[in-house]
């Protein structure tokens, strides 16, 4: 699932701050609709209003569990990234991907789909025929730092993450590296992705690495961190300088946990785009246009084959330059 919004506001993140970080953050997310009246409505996290980032994590949206019997569920056109990794996570039902490098997947729950979008590429994401009656899941943005944001495009699927179990839960790792266990997942910066499943009364004592900040998204309801109740879809922010990030449940619950160095980087992120200047955005903006008009295959995003409907039109640019930003408020 990607940002399918017809208007869609800059999104602000990137960027050190020297600040001292605080403790504990907590982040409420925002209702938005993917498409037009009748659109799955998802709970948006990331980028918040004062906190943009995590780590390199940039993006974060939430959704479900939603009844889709009868209905068609997720129907996202293709479009365009650049300048990010786009992952994949359901906790029910199953969503098919195409992209224009040819790849076609379908992902369940316990799967990853990691798609590195580097200068280019475009892709879909539907309810496959045949779908269960159930969709949930997350849909999260890595930003690719500057070093590699123009690396060619690739796409990985991993059915068989690692995973640690003890007797209050299980901790898979979809990116990144967890207490020595280790996700095949490509990483650009160093950075943890985990979902936990912790039992009723169960708590996960994480080991974490003190120069990364980090933050836990609750999925089900009864998730606890430093003993503060998180609603579903909202994030509790921690900062540096932590070993241990304790969640405990008072019911079988589950919640991400996501991590890595603060970044550096200022970033200008738009509609489905992430670059460093206005004018970066305006040229991928106007190479999608001509690419999805003229059904061009050798064009920047190249075309996605075999979804039932057309390509998504960019939205029109605002009317005042778009400025990189940092990865808080403050920090801009």
């Amino acid at each position: 699932m990607s940002n399918v919004e017809r208007d869609p506001a800059e999104l602000h993140c990137g960027g050190v701050t020297t600040a001292a970080e605080p403790e504990h953050e907590l982040l409420e997310p925002r209702t938005v609709p993917l498409g037009g009246p009748r659109a799955m409505l998802v709970s948006r996290t990331l980028p918040n209003r004062d906190r943009r980032m995590v780590g390199a994590w940039c993006f974060a949206d939430f959704y479900g569990p939603t009844d889709i019997a009868g209905q068609s569920g997720m129907q996202v056109p293709p479009h365009p990234h650049t300048g990010l990794q786009t992952v994949s996570w359901l906790l029910d039902g199953e969503v098919l991907h195409r992209d224009s490098l040819g790849n076609e997947q379908l992902v369940r729950p316990g799967e990853l789909n990691l798609m590195t979008a580097g200068f280019g590429i475009s892709h879909s994401e539907e309810s496959p025929s045949g779908h269960g009656p159930a969709l949930h899941g997350v849909q999260l943005w890595v930003a690719l730092p500057g070093a590699q944001r123009d690396v060619a495009p690739h796409f990985e699927h991993h059915g068989d993450l690692p995973e640690l179990a003890t007797a209050d839960g299980v901790v898979t790792v979809l990116m990144g590296e967890l207490a020595e266990a280790e996700s095949p997942a490509q990483a650009y910066t160093p950075l943890v992705g985990a979902e936990l499943s912790i039992t009723a009364g169960g708590t996960l004592r994480l080991p974490v690495r003190t120069e990364f900040e980090h933050a836990v998204l609750a999925i089900s309801d009864g998730i606890l961190v430093d003993d503060r109740p998180l609603a579903v879809g909202s994030m509790l922010y921690l900062g540096p300088g932590r070993r241990e990030v304790p969640v405990r449940a008072d019911r079988p619950a589950r919640a991400l946990l996501l991590g890595g160095v603060p970044f550096e980087e200022q970033l200008v992120m738009w509609w489905n785009l992430v670059g460093r200047s206005h004018d970066e955005i305006a040229q991928a903006r106007a190479e999608w246009e001509h690419g999805r008009a003229a059904a061009d295959p050798a064009g920047r995003f190249g075309v996605v084959h075999g979804y039932a409907g057309s390509a998504l039109p960019a939205p029109e640019l605002p009317n005042v330059e778009l400025r990189a930003r940092g990865r808080t408020r403050r920090a801009t």
